[in-house]
């Protein structure tokens, strides 16, 4: 049996920066534990895997280690592929995911824009434990939906931190999510995943439903540059649209090619 795959750079331009995805193209689903060897195989932060569906596509997203409930970057190399390789005609496709409803990614010439919903925040209080694994102690943390958000005063700050990744297990969340103001864009931030088997995601799309909200709020408007400062970075164009979130970028191709099972 032959599956197609392609590896997608997302959230940039340029190939060899932003977040490499693999998608593969399915007629119907495989059984869960052919999916999960694949991403394990792929070692890749995230493999996509999308099905046909009357008049969208249903989506789910692995990691090398388990199955999870959301993943922008993927989501965006996932509509690339439909686009580019698999000749989809329009400028919209629907997906949905059974973890988290309906999302849309639309097309502008190059740049894709995703449509999520967007997390809710909850400010907790300070201590001691949200020092663990790191090596600055965060000034402010909120808890979304699967992840936490740790907030710091300058880019410097977040470029500086040195994460111990066996520690950051023992937060309870899928990450970590440290942000703050930028230097030259509103906002930058890392991602850390260790618990999901992902130490640092280079450029985090579901990460900025979480970053969004929380820095249209302080910086008073819903229009918003993001970068994120991974090795590889990545850089993101975000609007805050009531409860849901529009994360935009590029992406380009790496590799098309076959698996065997």
């Amino acid at each position: 049996m032959k599956i197609p795959i392609y590896q997608v750079d997302a959230f940039t331009n340029e190939r060899f920066k932003g977040n490499p995805a693999a998608v593969c193209p399915l007629d119907k689903w495989l059984p869960d534990a052919v999916m999960q060897n694949i991403a394990a195989e792929n070692n890749l932060a995230e493999t996509a895997f999308v099905v046909p569906a009357a008049n969208e596509y249903e989506i789910r997203w692995f990691t090398p280690t388990v199955e999870v409930d959301l993943c922008g970057h993927a989501t965006l190399a996932s509509a690339y592929v439909l686009f580019n390789e698999l000749g989809f005609v329009g400028d919209e496709i629907n997906f949905v995911s059974h973890r988290s409803g309906p999302l849309s990614v639309s097309r502008n010439v190059s740049v894709l824009a995703l449509n999520f919903p967007v997390d809710s925040l909850i400010e907790k209080p300070l201590n001691s434990e949200f020092s663990i694994g790191l090596s600055r102690a965060p000034r402010a943390v909120f808890k979304g939906k699967t992840d936490y958000l740790f907030v710091y005063d300058s880019e410097a700050e977040i470029l500086a931190l040195q994460p111990d990744f066996e520690a950051l297990k023992a937060h309870p969340v899928r990450g970590i999510i440290v942000t703050a103001p930028g230097e030259t864009t509103d906002f930058v931030s890392r991602f850390f995943g260790p618990a999901c088997g992902v130490n640092e995601d280079p450029v985090t799309g579901s990460a900025h439903t979480t970053l969004t909200p929380y820095w249209s709020l302080v910086l008073g408007k819903t229009k918003l540059s993001a970068r994120q400062l991974s090795q590889r970075t990545g850089d993101l164009n975000c609007k805050l649209l009531g409860d849901r979130v529009e994360i935009a970028g590029e992406a380009v191709l790496y590799l098309r090619g076959e698996i065997e099972i």
